[in-house]
């Protein structure tokens, strides 16, 4: 494939709009785990509807309550512009499916800015095996976003696999689409809720850890194909456990970050 080629995920974010403050789309299947569509590949659809909806197009926040269950099929997003000032834009969406809302989106976009100040970070990338050291995550019949998402973990966080624990409650590897693409927004939301839930690095994949809320801050677009990611959890209560996330590139920049709160339920 190259650059020129239409990438799948690109054909499977296809959105038309039919309204000035609508669009339809049809939620694919090839991006779902446990049978059910990736809350990222939702976000980045989500994303690219406020991004064709919204003035300003850079540095979006965009934080998503899912409200029920969606499923492969056709669905809507209606948007509704909130406020807008010389800086920020804000809007509002919601996926429709089969006459219920689904998710309920707030964006929040900036203007593009030339930045002439470094980045200052209280911390840095996380220490990763190289690449092609990584252990690739295999393609299972029930989650197929592996069979499109390359996700290589660090084989300090693999111990589950093999009925081991260990801590901190912590993934950490390398992302990106098992074709060549480069990021975009879009890409960058579906990455922040690709990795596996952290809960599994101690207590294995013996809960349902359905995504209850999700947010995540993209801070640069970079011109690569592939991503280190760290997402911990710190916290399991009430039945409740939350995943901070951070997305970087190579050169040691800060891509996204992400705080995401699911259920926890054994």
């Amino acid at each position: 494939m190259t650059d020129t080629d239409l990438h799948l995920f690109d054909t499977d974010i296809d959105i038309i709009q039919t309204k000035p403050h609508e669009f339809e789309l049809d939620l694919s299947d090839r991006w779902s785990i446990n049978n059910t569509p990736n809350g990222g590949y939702m976000m980045a659809m989500i994303g690219k509807a406020m991004l064709a909806f919204s003035d300003k197009k850079a540095t979006p926040i965009i934080t998503a309550n899912y409200i029920a269950r969606s499923s492969s099929g056709k669905a809507s997003i209606c948007l509704e512009l909130i406020s807008k000032t010389g800086t920020l834009t804000r809007v509002m969406a919601r996926l429709i499916q089969n006459g219920k809302e689904r998710i309920r989106a707030l964006g929040t976009f900036t203007a593009e800015k030339n930045e002439n100040t470094p980045p200052e970070y209280d911390g840095g990338p996380p220490q990763i095996a190289a690449f092609e050291s990584a252990i690739q995550v295999p393609v299972m019949r029930q989650n197929s976003l592996f069979n499109q998402v390359d996700l290589r973990l660090d084989p300090s966080c693999t111990n589950w696999v093999f009925g081991g624990s260990s801590y901190p409650m912590e993934f950490k590897g390398w992302i990106g689409f098992k074709e060549n693409r480069k990021m975009d927004i879009p890409s960058i939301l579906l990455f922040a809720d690709s990795f596996p839930p952290p809960v599994f690095v101690a207590y294995g994949a013996k809960a349902w850890v359905p995504t209850i809320e999700l947010s995540v801050n993209i801070r640069k677009v970079p011109d690569v194909r592939v991503l280190m990611g760290r997402f911990k959890s710190r916290f399991i209560s009430s039945g409740l456990v939350e995943e901070d996330g951070e997305l970087w590139d190579e050169t040691g920049d800060l891509v996204a970050i992400s705080r995401q709160y699911s259920l926890y339920k054994k």
